[in-house]
């Protein structure tokens, strides 16, 4: 456990940063009190902290690291990398290549451009919508997280006094002075629930260039998407001109081929991020190549001019290429099985201890809510004062006895990881529970 005392080193290096960074922080993810946790060095499962605290990382830098930390092959082609060159006003031969193994990776994917974050995936799958479309409006999910931009933004942080009926949801800001105009091309649509979503869609069918969806979203409540709500979205969207664009910036690492692999629906468009990157800032806008034209610079009109300095960096799609080539489906397929372990080991320990919670997620993801039955949509998955009180408790608990996790009370797995990390963490869970 990282020392909290007034002269400790995460104390001083705190006081230092809240002079010339808001709040002290870069991301809001890493506060916690009294003060955040400084890496100093990390390999494997294991980071270690500048006091000399050790702990085993079952955040992964929100789900972007695979292989956890400083994995030898990846720091290996980074490095060869570095030494000949971080950056270039030319194109690179690893940009082709990454591009083709990824395209060969997804059915999905027939092009694709390289940008650099999530955020930065998502804002251009949509700029690309409407391009093609050349109609104004998103449609997206209550709840959903899908980054910083405005569009994508909107109801992801909603709560009951603002949230609307479930009928007709309201597009409720995020950032304080969101324009109204972005409010008013943004409908919002609850998870799961097809009829409703439908019925929403319908209001305006000419005006939708996309409906954008994660998977399996992990602030709506990390459950998956249920097939025939996707398909009833599927058809919607093929009927009235509009785009489908799944964003797996966080689900990609679910399955070899994405999460989009464990349904008979393919997106027009796929926003990419995260662990493609291997453990640097990454973003990919993949699709029907089609849609993805409309990115052409050749074409007799380019209706979505785009570039980037740093997109497709060649250090980052060195590391990416390097980081999804290790991960290939025996890979993917142990570290499901062994999350597949510790949500069976987690749903034992609350049967053991009857405390009321619950598990959600897939691939190697999960995340436990402190409700008596798993949660369907947003609405439902919104934690009440008691429970976010036990969610902090328990998150406490587990960093006192050396686990890193997501401040959801949610995990991801690396592959470094074996039976008995994970039966280290339920077993961790399980006296958090008993003391809850």
């Amino acid at each position: 456990m990282a020392s909290s005392e007034l002269n400790s080193k995460s104390a001083a290096l705190y006081q230092r940063a809240q002079k010339t960074l808001p709040g002290g922080v870069s991301r809001n993810t890493v506060l916690r009190k009294p003060h955040p946790l400084y890496a100093d060095h990390a390999s494997g499962f294991r980071v270690t902290d500048i006091e000399g605290a050790e702990y085993i990382d079952f955040s992964n830098n929100m789900a972007s690291l695979l292989h956890g930390h400083a994995h030898p092959k990846i720091v290996g082609a980074v490095t060869e990398q570095l030494q000949r060159g971080s950056a270039f006003m030319l194109a690179t031969e690893i940009e082709v290549q990454y591009a083709e193994y990824l395209c060969d990776r997804c059915p999905s994917f027939e092009k694709l451009r390289f940008v650099n974050s999530g955020t930065e995936a998502v804002m251009g799958a949509l700029k690309a919508s409407r391009a093609f479309t050349g109609r104004p409006k998103i449609a997206k999910v209550e709840g959903a997280y899908h980054g910083l931009y405005d569009f994508a933004e909107i109801s992801q942080t909603t709560t009951p006094e603002v949230w609307g009926s479930k009928d007709h949801p309201r597009s409720v800001p995020v950032a304080y002075g969101t324009p109204a105009s972005a409010l008013e091309e943004v409908i919002v649509i609850p998870f799961n629930d097809a009829a409703r979503a439908i019925a929403i869609l319908d209001q305006h069918k000419n005006e939708i260039a996309a409906i954008l969806l994660d998977l399996m979203p992990h602030r709506v409540g990390l459950m998956k998407i249920e097939p025939e709500f996707l398909l009833a979205l599927r058809k919607w969207a093929d009927e009235n001109g509009a785009l489908l664009v799944f964003d797996e910036v966080v689900t990609f690492r679910s399955e070899f081929a994405g999460a989009q692999s464990w349904y008979d629906c393919q997106p027009d468009l796929t926003a990419l991020g995260k662990a493609i990157g291997g453990g640097f800032p990454v973003g990919v806008i993949a699709g029907r190549a089609e849609v993805m034209d409309v990115m052409n610079p050749l074409a007799d009109k380019v209706l979505f001019p785009h570039s980037g300095t740093f997109s497709a960096n060649p250090v980052t799609l060195t590391a990416g290429m390097a980081a999804m080539e290790l991960f290939d489906e025996v890979a993917v397929k142990r570290i499901n099985a062994l999350a597949n372990r510790l949500v069976t080991g987690l749903e034992s320990a609350i049967e053991k201890t009857g405390i009321k919670a619950c598990v959600t997620g897939g691939g190697s993801m999960f995340r436990v809510h402190f409700k008596e039955h798993s949660p369907r949509n947003y609405r439902e998955t919104y934690a009440t004062a008691e429970e976010n009180r036990m969610v902090n408790l328990q998150l406490d608990h587990m960093f006192a006895s050396g686990f890193l996790m997501i401040n959801t009370c949610a995990g991801v797995l690396s592959t470094p990881m074996a039976e008995t990390e994970i039966d280290a963490f339920v077993a961790a869970m399980e006296a958090g529970f008993r003391k809850l």
